[in-house]
């Protein structure tokens, strides 16, 4: 499982997927991976489970072979703008930002794209051997997966449709991404977990990598 590259853990609230997350990645760092973790919510949980302060969306040195960031979709567009439309953004977007919230809530996606955009960048610019996520529960990441499907059926040419043909690239290949569902040995979990596994393999292009029973001992 270590092997890939991008790691999205997930599960039903309150099963331990973020002690998940934050032990996979310091698993990958102790056996010598450059080890990037992301937490997709940005309530710092994720930096709490690996005992330091919350962090932004700028990547910081957790400790030896581990980096911690957390997603901020604004931040992840003005990055985009600036390496693909060498836009000199700086500070916060102002009025933009206003627009982007509207597009955003108006456009299904939108941000789901942004987030899974940053992190299968950070994979293919290789500034790590694997990239952690403490993404979205499970109600929450097939939706958080399929977007960049979703945008490819919208934007038919252009760099959008170009950008989108590389994530999917990523996300669909298994030798590289996958996805970590974590459970408990409760019922309902378990439930959750068998529809989970079925909405992701059948609504996403990306691999069930392992399901994780937590809490067993």
């Amino acid at each position: 499982m270590l092997d890939r590259r991008l790691l999205f853990v997930t599960g039903k609230g309150g099963v331990g997927k973020t002690s998940v997350a934050a032990a996979l990645a310091h698993l990958a760092a102790a056996e010598g991976r450059r080890t990037l973790a992301c937490e997709v919510d940005a309530k710092g949980d994720l930096a709490a489970a690996l005992g330091v302060a919350p962090v932004g969306f700028e990547a910081v040195r957790a400790r030896a072979g581990l980096w911690l960031m957390a997603m901020d979709t604004e931040a992840s567009l003005r990055e985009y703008l600036k390496l693909n439309l060498r836009l000199p953004t700086v500070g916060r977007l102002g009025p933009l930002a206003r627009t982007f919230d509207f597009v955003a809530d108006a456009a299904p996606g939108v941000k789901e794209i942004l987030s899974v955009g940053k992190l299968t960048w950070e994979v293919r610019e290789g500034h790590y051997d694997l990239v952690v996520v403490d993404a979205p529960a499970s109600g929450h990441v097939v939706g958080h997966l399929a977007a960049p499907e979703a945008i490819r059926e919208l934007v038919h040419v252009g760099p959008v449709r170009h950008q989108t043909e590389w994530m999917l690239d990523i996300l669909s290949d298994p030798s590289r991404t996958g996805v970590v569902i974590v459970t408990t040995p409760e019922e309902m979990p378990v439930t959750e977990t068998i529809e989970l596994a079925a909405d992701i393999a059948a609504r996403t292009p990306v691999d069930l990598a392992a399901v994780v029973a937590n809490r067993v001992l």
